[in-house]
């Protein structure tokens, strides 16, 4: 499960980024909460606003970042957009603690550090490949969505503790000084044990290449339609847990981040449980799609707090089994000199349709309550699973055959002495089976 810390540079990888995830969730909560009580009376579509801000460039900035990515040193890269979302941290943590905070500075600050995340993302997600072997890349890939949703356990939590007793700002500033770990694991890397990545080759249509060589893999294609319907729709948890905490429970901060921290305990399990498999499959990207579907649609019915949060701990185990899978999924495919390209990507649309769906889920839950809109996450989770079945069925020809048997009978015959005897008679090639069968039989993919 955890073979690919036996490489140092990833190992000093993982340790930097754990910190930083915790106080980038931090952050994430800490700005929810400051939208929601504080900067508007209970307006999810502004939280939603502020998502589609923070996301949205990943989606307008795709072919930019990903050549960039494919291009450029990672590890500088990395260096230069985790300190410049360091000192947005900085910079919104001031104006929350001077008490000049408004709405349409969020707005800005948001802006900004999707525009940074947008060329952090896919040099981020590419760089493991950077760090381990092919073999274990798979490994790596759920281990980096472990630690990201372990810190989801511990960063809301502490948010909340801290949002009630000393404000927001402190944890924005938190935040900020959490990218200097990040920062030091990049400078104590051995640089002469990193991997090199294959170049894409110069001139011409380097930008729409990712796109090219996308278009020529239906199973990257079908992967990307179904993150794309469930991160459009489904993956709003912000939305789903601050809606559900004040308006329909009635609680506070501390239970807000406490939902969210429940949320990374499946969420972790589903992380762990991928790093323990050699390769990803495609099935169990459809299986967990379902799953979602189901554990989104208990979460709508939940008749109370404890109940809800209960099935957050599902919730969590299928989408991070959903997301683990279809990253490693896509990266273990990948031609190398088109990694970053791809993931760009793959990133855009995994995190670029919140802009789309955000503020229709926010909608949904100011006009019909927050019930609905997790209603409408359970209808993507279901319709993702669908795509994934038809496509199986297209593509590696998934069929569920039926054979009837012949139904046994009576038959007279005559012995020797002219005497008739009843004969109970059965296809012999059916072997005397008197039931049916059903036959379900998968083709592997020819890949």
């Amino acid at each position: 499960m955890f073979r690919s810390l036996s490489d140092y540079n990833y190992r000093v990888w993982f340790g930097g980024a754990i910190v930083s995830n915790v106080g980038t969730w931090m952050q994430r909560t800490a700005q929810d909460w400051l939208v929601l009580t504080h900067l508007t009376n209970n307006n999810a579509v502004a939280v939603g606003a502020v998502m589609a801000l923070q996301l949205g460039p990943q989606l307008l900035l795709v072919p930019f970042t990903g050549l960039v990515a494919d291009r450029v040193d990672r590890r500088k890269l990395l260096m230069a957009t985790q300190g410049i979302m360091g000192i947005l941290g900085l910079g919104l943590g001031l104006i929350v603690l001077t008490g000049a905070a408004q709405l349409w500075q969020v707005y800005i600050f948001a802006l900004l550090l999707g525009i940074t995340s947008a060329f952090d993302a896919p040099a981020r997600q590419s760089f493991v490949s950077n760090l381990v072997s092919d073999k274990n890349l798979s490994n790596a890939v759920a281990l980096n969505s472990a630690s990201f949703n372990a810190a989801r356990m511990i960063g809301p939590a502490l948010a909340g503790v801290l949002i009630a007793v000393v404000g927001s700002g402190w944890v924005f500033l938190i935040n900020a000084a959490s990218f200097g770990a990040v920062l030091f694991s990049l400078t104590r890397m051995r640089r002469e044990n990193l991997r090199r990545a294959a170049k894409p080759r110069g001139g011409p249509g380097q930008l729409l290449g990712g796109f090219r060589y996308v278009s020529k893999r239906p199973d990257i294609i079908i992967v990307m339609v179904i993150i794309a319907i469930i991160g459009t729709f489904g993956l709003n948890f912000q939305i789903f847990t601050s809606t559900m905490t004040t308006v329909t429970f009635h609680l506070d901060s501390t239970a807000f981040g406490l939902l969210s921290s429940v949320l990374a305990v499946g969420s972790v399990a589903g992380a762990l449980l991928s790093a323990r498999r050699e390769t990803p499959r495609m099935r169990l990207i459809f299986a967990s799609s379902a799953l979602f579907g189901v554990a989104c649609l208990l979460g709508a019915l939940a008749p109370s707090y404890l109940t809800f949060a209960l099935t957050l701990v599902l919730l969590g185990f299928a989408a991070q089994t959903l997301m683990t899978t279809a990253n490693g999924t896509v990266q273990m495919t990948t031609a190398p000199e088109f990694r970053g390209r791809v993931m760009a990507l793959y990133m855009a649309i995994f995190m670029g349709g919140t802009p789309i769906g955000a503020p229709i889920v926010g909608l949904i839950a100011d006009s019909f309550g927050p019930r609905w809109a997790i209603a409408v996450a359970a209808v993507a989770g279901f319709a993702g699973a669908i795509v994934g079945l038809v496509w199986m069925i297209r593509h590696q020809h998934l069929r569920v055959a039926v054979h009837l048997h012949d139904s046994p009978r009576f038959v007279v015959t005559h012995d020797g002495d002219g005497r008739s005897l009843d004969v109970l008679e059965t296809p012999a090639d059916r072997r005397n089976q008197l039931t049916d069968d059903v036959v379900l039989d998968e083709v592997a993919d020819k890949r």
